[in-house]
């Protein structure tokens, strides 16, 4: 196996591949109980109990940027993403757009482990028994997974049409992030290349870190022989790698703990070996050819630069 990564996957496009999941209506969820690491049910308090909100978010950095209000650094900071759903879905059911993106990215981070609790821990306890170096940092990242998503079950019915129509929701209600993943989706809101220029444009001038990780699918290989409409850093693995640096660089939690890495860890597979390695680092490391290091750096220096999109 390759010193960095656990399994030998392409790095680049990972989450562009993944399956988008559903924003909820607002309405109730079903409970389902907790389970222990070892897969097995555990009572649980009443999670709106004042000590469980509480404890619910972990302390915020001290160097936690800006640009990530508390509703947004929610989304890295819960460790109980079910009870902040909760909390997105009453903002979402009143028109708050940037709750009605959170919500998605809550349900695509677990959707994995609400398809099948069960399973999903089985499949743990089977990578602990291996005993391999390598799958500490997959066992690493599938409990952190699983602490944070564990009372979302299969009745939730996270499904792809559901998150292709509550983003349009979204997107209709202003939130960038969410338009800029729907052209990713290739849904785009609008057709045109007048509307993709346009669209560009405005993430580069929002320095909005979750809209320039959500636009980045678009930017990679699938936007090949659009850079007159989708701009110079665009058609390429390498831009699409820029597009994710820049938003770790804009504020994005892109730390070796954050859900980012989690995602490509647990549904790629892709882990670093190197717990200190955020995506930035990992990035280079792994999926980064050394001759095009310098390449990226132009990139991400091109796309913070904010110079829009060629006319």
């Amino acid at each position: 196996m390759p010193r960095k990564l656990l399994m030998p996957m392409m790095l680049v496009g990972l989450l562009g591949a993944l399956a988008w999941m559903p924003l909820r209506q607002a309405g109730p969820l079903l409970h389902a109980p907790a389970l222990s690491d070892d897969g097995a049910m555990v009572q649980e308090a009443d999670p709106f109990s004042p000590a469980r909100t509480q404890a619910m978010l972990r302390p915020v950095s001290a160097n936690a940027l800006p640009a990530l209000s508390p509703l947004r650094r929610g989304f890295e900071d819960s460790t109980d993403l079910f009870a902040y759903s909760r909390e997105l879905m009453t903002l979402a059911a009143a028109g708050d757009a940037d709750a009605m993106w959170l919500l998605s990215l809550v349900q695509d981070h677990c959707a994995g482990y609400a398809a099948d609790p069960g399973g999903y821990a089985q499949d743990t306890r089977a990578i602990a028994s291996l005993g391999l170096s390598s799958g500490s940092a997959m066992l690493a990242a599938r409990q952190r997974l699983q602490q944070r998503c564990a009372r979302f079950v299969p009745q939730d019915g996270f499904s792809l049409p559901t998150v292709i129509t509550q983003r349009m929701q979204a997107a209709r209600a202003g939130s960038l992030a969410a338009e800029a993943s729907l052209l990713a989706m290739e849904q785009p809101l609008q057709d045109g290349d007048d509307y993709r220029r346009d669209l560009v444009r405005r993430v580069l001038d929002s320095e909005d870190p979750f809209a320039y990780l959500a636009i980045a699918p678009a930017m990679g290989t699938i936007g090949s022989g659009r850079r007159d409409t989708l701009g110079e850093v665009s058609g390429s693995d390498l831009s699409e790698i820029a597009w994710r640096i820049a938003a770790c660089q804009l504020g994005m939690d892109c730390s070796p703990g954050g859900s980012m890495m989690t995602n490509y860890c647990v549904n790629g597979g892709i882990c670093s070996q190197d717990e200190s390695q955020d995506f930035t680092t990992f990035a280079r490391d792994a999926g980064v050819p050394r001759q095009g290091a310098d390449n990226v750096d132009e990139m991400v220096g091109t796309l913070l630069a904010r110079p829009g999109v060629d006319g």
